[in-house]
């Protein structure tokens, strides 16, 4: 596939979505509402479980399947409460000393009036500032689409993961294209500049692991050696090797 084909299967339907890594990956998995400021965003599922023996806090942004479930869930947008609500339990997580996993699968942040007032950008821009200095382990997986700052409020990680249909992107292709070109049907050309594929990120040391499609029953004992791993890592040392990781990307 190309560029452009891959972010058209990321969109498509029949993945496996948030919640199905969920019942895939964890076990005993009891979610958790609201950010105790304004409401609970359903467009993000988050909560407690376990990846094998290890408890994690998970955070997944759902998209859904049917439309009434995808009407539900705001079709994987999520608003400023879905971003508090998401580092409310990123601070819960590192109080208890769990690690943390995000599956992220999203166009991008929701860009209504309401989002506005409620503090959209302030609450991206938390998540990316908290994420930063979090003394406990952060993976995240780009499990579809990996859109905008709506994606990167939940990416800055000790490792990224992206599965091998998915893409990871600052702006999507078409709106790339209308804004260089005015243009939206050049939206292959710009996918193929934004270099959002698993396997570009991958060559330019965005990323840490391509997850192949079709093992994902496998991930689970993947997740597991990959946190045990950062967990073995004292906390300062593990907060400095984060910064180092987003200092360097550009050079």
């Amino acid at each position: 596939m190309n560029d452009y084909e891959i972010v058209t299967a990321a969109r498509g339907d029949g993945r496996l979505y948030a919640q199905d890594y969920i019942d895939l990956v964890i076990k005993d998995f009891i979610e958790l509402h609201g950010d105790r400021l304004y409401g609970d965003d359903k467009a993000i599922v988050a909560g407690l479980g376990w990846v094998l023996d290890i408890p994690v806090t998970v955070i997944g942004v759902q998209k859904g399947n049917a439309l009434e479930e995808r009407i539900e869930h705001n079709f994987g947008s999520a608003k400023p409460e879905g971003y508090r609500k998401a580092l409310r339990l990123m601070k819960q997580a590192e109080k208890f000393k769990r690690p943390i996993l995000c599956l992220v699968d999203t166009a991008g942040a929701y860009c209504g009036i309401d989002a506005e007032e409620h503090g959209q950008g302030r609450a991206i821009a938390d998540n990316l500032a908290e994420m930063s200095d979090l003394k406990t382990p952060i993976l995240s997986i780009i499990i579809g689409e990996g859109g905008s700052g709506g994606a990167l409020a939940l990416s800055h990680a000790d490792r990224i993961w992206m599965m091998s249909d998915a893409y990871f992107s600052v702006v999507s292709p078409e709106s790339c294209a209308n804004i260089l070109w005015k243009d939206t049907k050049r939206a292959d050309e710009a996918a193929n500049a934004l270099s959002l594929t698993a396997n570009k990120l991958y060559s330019l040391g965005l990323i840490d692991k391509i997850c192949d499609k079709g093992r994902e029953k496998e991930l689970a004992a993947e997740i597991r050696e990959e946190l045990k791993n950062l967990m073995s890592m004292p906390a300062s040392e593990l907060v400095d090797a984060r910064y180092r990781k987003f200092r360097k990307v550009g050079y």
